[in-house]
């Protein structure tokens, strides 16, 4: 084993540290960088195939695309190509200490009805917008016991896990919105977007009763393992309106990582956090892989828009409700196709941007697109992981979920339309 792979946790640990000095010390961003991709390229052969050819096709595709508009004279800097998803690369490095904080919830016995519903609903919405994807394997080890999972105990967890994009300044989805909707203020987006996550825990729960025949049986969820996603949500508001100067996405890299390190209850620390390091940091290469070439790819398409100002120009429209609608219905569409939401951001967002579209209402079309296609999608991240670790086939949870989709579809429509 060479000597980058003994050290891959300290390289994804490094893109996160040196990152945050960057931010003080801006010619310093080459250091993360290639922290990112040393990283990347130590954890490529741990992945899965449908990851590595995606990332692969996503680069290649960026980088032809480069090449090409370079031939028209429109050449993109080094920071635009293999640097711009360095900031969600370092929030998702800096949320995945929140996995120190996870309490196991031993053998108590899975409770049944629709009480069990919405408590598990509730509960993988609320520790997910926090502690992230750990929680649904937590969440869905428990629940199958020595059966299988069934597919409406998954959509359970997948639709109202991928609802919490709406809302929590912990998920991924945020950080992407905040980086391609440029400007976009995140508190506003709150309470449409709570509206929305608990739209899809009451219609997910309602819809499940159903057809379980109330014989549902829901995770053991106590109100003690909510705290800490409770204090630390609070926390970044909190901190943000005391200092508004200071980016939702650098407050998140600081106090996801300090809360979880103070509020860990594992012994000894130091001991717990070197295994965490080498074991579980190394475990998030389909993250960096996806990440890093999606910004290439966003690279690429930026540069071939701007070769072409007049084929793309959307000049003549303004972000009107209907253009929200339509596209948010195609990046859904992309997404039931196995297009993760942030490929479909990629595309949508140096398209859009020209027009000046309000940054908020923007960010509101990428968080919305993210919930939805990632909650109903079988073949994007949640969707694979259902597939691959609990056999729920493509093709059922795509059946389960499309009418979620169309329904949560027409009521963002509505709530852009309203709201902004």
């Amino acid at each position: 084993m060479n000597l980058v792979r003994i050290y891959t946790g300290w390289l994804v640990l490094g893109t996160l540290l040196f990152y945050l000095i960057s931010l003080w010390q801006t010619h310093a961003l080459i250091v993360p960088t290639l922290f990112a991709w040393t990283a990347n390229f130590a954890m490529w052969k741990s992945l899965t195939k449908g990851a590595r050819r995606q990332s692969t096709w996503l680069s290649m595709i960026g980088l032809l695309c480069l090449l090409y508009a370079g031939s028209r004279g429109v050449w993109m800097n080094w920071q635009q190509m293999f640097a711009i998803n360095l900031p969600m690369l370092s929030m998702f490095v800096a949320v995945s200490f929140l996995d120190l904080t996870n309490q196991q919830e031993g053998n108590r016995p899975l409770p049944k009805g629709f009480s069990a519903i919405l408590n598990t609903a509730f509960g993988v919405q609320v520790l997910g917008a926090v502690i992230n994807l750990s929680v649904i394997m937590v969440f869905a080890d428990r629940m199958k016991g020595m059966k299988t999972l069934s597919p409406i105990q998954q959509y359970i967890l997948t639709r109202n896990f991928s609802a919490a994009a709406w809302w929590s300044p912990f998920f991924v989805a945020t950080g992407v919105a905040l980086t391609y909707a440029p400007g976009m203020q995140w508190q506003q987006t709150i309470l449409p977007g709570f509206a929305m996550g608990m739209v899809a825990i009451l219609y997910s729960s309602l819809e499940a009763y159903k057809q379980s025949n109330g014989e549902f049986r829901g995770y053991p969820i106590r109100k003690e393992s909510l705290f800490i996603p409770l204090f630390l949500a609070c926390a970044v508001i909190v901190v943000h309106f005391i200092s508004p100067d200071i980016r939702i996405l650098t407050l998140i890299c600081v106090l996801a990582p300090c809360s979880a390190i103070l509020l860990m209850k594992s012994r000894p620390r130091t001991t717990v956090l070197n295994q965490f390091i080498h074991h579980k940091l190394p475990q998030v290469g389909s993250q960096f892989a996806l990440f890093l070439a999606a910004g290439v790819f966003s690279s690429g398409i930026s540069a071939v828009i701007l070769s072409y100002p007049q084929a793309f120009s959307l000049e003549n429209l303004n972000f009107s409700n209907w253009l929200f609608s339509a596209l948010l219905a195609g990046m859904i569409l992309l997404g039931l196709i196995g297009i993760h939401p942030v490929v479909s951001i990629a595309i949508v967002s140096p398209i859009l941007l020209p027009i000046h579209p309000d940054p908020t209402q923007l960010g509101f079309l990428f968080l919305s697109a993210w919930a939805i296609s990632a909650g109903s999608s079988g073949l994007t991240g949640l969707g694979l992981l259902m597939t691959s670790r609990y056999q729920i086939p493509t093709r059922t949870i795509v059946k389960n979920s499309y009418p979620y989709a169309i329904f949560m579809w027409l009521l963002c429509s509505l709530v852009n339309g309203l709201y902004f």
